[in-house]
């Protein structure tokens, strides 16, 4: 734990004292990295037995979660449309064009 804190402290470290460089490379060696522990951590999935032998469990409740956010976010988003633009009570804007 404390070598993750070390390695995160001397990152912000080092962010912090470049902070005045032009470093326009550095997104593109972090999608780089970022590609890489994609690939690592399927590669440990896939290694697993006990995931991919619940893999029809584990998708079939991701796709109930990702539904349900998904029906949650419309939700929210109609019900606030509602309340700024059709006010219970007050007549509809019409738009002149």
């Amino acid at each position: 734990m404390f070598i993750i804190i070390g390695i995160m402290l001397t990152g912000m470290l080092l962010g912090y004292l470049l902070r005045n460089k032009k470093l326009s490379w550095i997104h593109r060696v972090i999608t780089l990295l970022i590609w890489l522990l994609l690939f690592l951590l399927g590669i440990d999935v896939g290694g697993n037995e006990a995931i991919i032998n619940g893999l029809a469990t584990i998708g079939f409740e991701a796709a109930i979660i990702t539904l349900a956010a998904v029906a949650g976010s419309t939700l929210t988003a109609w019900g606030l449309w509602y309340f700024i633009y059709i006010r219970p009570g007050k007549k509809r804007k019409e738009v002149q064009s």
